[in-house]
């Protein structure tokens, strides 16, 4: 009898285990401000981490392979600028990047390999986000070239809540017909709540075309994560393992205002 009980209960267990909708992972690069105009402070600070940003709750990100800023159509790295720091109580990283003339800045991320075992795969999350400056608004769609990206369609500075967000999902520099995009907001102030767990990440599916739309119903960072597997495999004690592909892109909406 106490075994019959015992398997009943390991198998509600499960069945609640395997029912539950699993967390979204995010990489994550959000700036202190996403719009630098002349009244503003020019030194933006740039936090990179790694989390699930509704549920607050982070990851450890080690130092990035690669971190930089794509301005004008040239790359430059940010890695030597990049100072430990902890956010959602997990190792991250940040940098003070001083603004100095208009343009479209766009940091972007590569992080180190992550092993998920709850996955049973490894996480690499090329991650990006975009600051506006002075009002200078040129190459706000150009491509950096990164291994898997989203390419804005929709300017991705200065936009209300409310507003249709639209990006095309590339990898290997080719659309992702049908690729599925999770969307998340950053519950920063752990204001934010919901009546379910299916309303924590938001899924979109993007068209033939890989173009995918989405409309931000809060002000606030929204992230959108579109998800592929790797052709190769990477190892992981002695056998291989699977390795996700995410083009991460963070946008900020801002909330209307009246006079």
């Amino acid at each position: 009898m106490k075994k019959m009980l015992f398997l009943n209960l390991f198998s509600i267990l499960l069945f609640i285990a395997l029912a539950a909708p699993a967390l979204a992972h995010f990489g994550m690069l959000i700036p202190s401000d996403s719009m630098v105009m002349q009244q503003d402070p020019r030194t933006v600070k740039v936090e990179a981490s790694f989390s699930h940003p509704f549920e607050r709750v982070g990851m450890t990100l080690e130092k990035p392979k690669v971190l930089g800023v794509f301005v004008n159509g040239e790359k430059t790295s940010l890695l030597n600028q990049l100072s430990e720091t902890k956010i959602m109580d997990q190792k991250s990283w940040s940098l003070d990047f001083p603004v100095k003339r208009p343009g479209v800045y766009q940091f972007f991320m590569e992080p180190q390999p992550y092993w998920e075992p709850a996955e049973d795969c490894f996480i690499i999350h090329y991650t990006k986000t975009f600051v506006g400056a002075f009002g200078d608004e040129e190459g706000w769609d150009e491509e950096i070239g990164l291994r898997t990206e989203i390419i804005p369609l929709t300017r991705p500075i200065g936009l209300y809540a409310g507003n249709n967000f639209q990006g095309i999902v590339k990898l290997d520099g080719k659309a992702v017909p049908f690729a599925e995009v999770e969307v998340e907001f950053y519950n920063r102030e752990g204001s934010a709540d919901t009546p379910s767990e299916y309303m924590i990440t938001q899924v979109v599916k993007a068209d033939a075309n890989g173009v995918f739309t989405y409309t931000p119903p809060k002000a606030g960072w929204w992230g959108f994560a579109a998800l592929n597997t790797a052709p190769e495999k990477m190892t992981f004690e002695g056998t291989e393992k699977d390795v996700e592909l995410g083009a991460v892109l963070w946008v900020e909406f801002v909330s209307w205002k009246t006079k």
